[in-house]
């Protein structure tokens, strides 16, 4: 099945959903717990265009994502500053210094003070997410902020999904790849979004800019489908003026196909969810980069020819033809 979305929902119904939401959660909210009060901090909402709010030290910050398709809570591990083991040129995270550093209490009271806000407005959360500044993975509080997200999610806002942004570079360390597979297949049900941008090695050195090696992360990426969920997310946008090269093209598709097959022929024992390719977000570059003019976007229509040849390759896969179609969302 072949799914395209033009950024959820039109410009109109955005601003007005960010107008509501700068209207009546600005002022914040009071809740009794037992003998005590807990007050929390104003709520600001940035549109899609603008994520700055994680460069001034902000650990939970509410955004409209287009992605996500509505109002996603992002928990920023990285309030110091950027912290990442790639270097893409459409990175939106500009350099920036705080003093700043992470507190798991901090992160807990901001995000349950944003949920129940939310709640109390009578607005949807679409999903809590990691991302922030840099590779999530990559901080050391990662797994207990992790806990304390799906705990507090499932007290205050138990309809919202827990998702992790991630270029897939914490799969090399064991305890990083057996935490998230724990995590993905089981109550928590994280979902893993699994950065795929290359199928070559000269593409792949061009988009991520990173002493990772290709063939190694590639290898990481088909052991943790083939026993966990995930959605391959990549983006699709020029590099020095230039969009991908045929050969890249090919490649990244027969590199999905080979991972939707290994996913397809994956076990799965009881009370886990289903291993493999859940879904495939193709998006394309949206927000300004301090690395511009070094990567710019590609028509929407280039996109959705690249998602109409993906869906293509994979349905002619014998192995593929008899499961679940996956679906493939377009985001310009």
């Amino acid at each position: 099945m072949l799914c395209t979305h033009l950024g959820g929902v039109g410009i109109f119904e955005a601003f007005i959903l960010w107008a509501r939401i700068e209207l009546h959660l600005k002022l914040g909210y009071v809740k009794k717990t037992g003998e005590n009060q807990l007050r929390e901090t104003q709520m600001h909402i940035d549109p899609i265009e603008n994520h700055r709010q994680r460069e001034e030290g902000v650990l939970v910050y509410p955004v409209y994502s287009r992605r996500s398709q509505g109002l996603s809570m992002g928990i920023n591990l990285f309030p110091d500053k950027k912290h990442c083991s790639f270097d893409c040129p459409y990175c939106e995270v500009f350099p920036f210094e705080q003093d700043i550093s992470f507190s798991l209490e901090s992160m807990e009271k901001q995000l349950h003070g944003q949920l129940f806000a939310a709640k109390q407005q009578g607005m949807e959360v679409k999903d809590i997410c990691f991302s922030g500044n840099g590779e999530p993975s990559l901080a050391g509080d990662f797994f207990e902020a992790l806990d304390a997200a799906a705990r507090i999610r499932d007290e205050v806002a138990p309809h919202a999904a827990l998702v992790l942004i991630t270029n897939g570079t914490g799969l090399l360390h064991d305890h990083t790849f057996q935490g998230l597979r724990r995590a993905a297949s089981g109550p928590k049900a994280l979902h893993i979004w699994l950065k795929l941008d290359a199928g070559t090695e000269a593409w792949y050195t061009l988009m991520a800019r990173s002493p990772v090696p290709f063939e190694r992360l590639v290898q990481a990426i088909k052991q943790l489908t083939a026993c966990a969920p995930v959605t391959i997310q990549t983006m699709l946008c020029r590099v020095q003026g230039k969009p991908p090269p045929p050969e890249e093209v090919v490649a990244w598709e027969r590199l999905v196909v080979e991972l939707a097959e290994i996913g397809a022929e994956a076990p799965c024992s009881t009370g886990e969810r289903t291993p493999g390719i859940q879904d495939i977000q193709l998006y394309g570059k949206a927000r300004p980069a301090p690395k511009d003019p070094w990567a710019t976007a590609l028509a929407p229509a280039y996109l959705e020819e690249r998602a109409a040849s993906l869906n293509a390759v994979l349905e002619s896969s014998p192995l593929l033809r008899t499961k679940r179609a996956i679906p493939i969302r377009v985001f310009p």
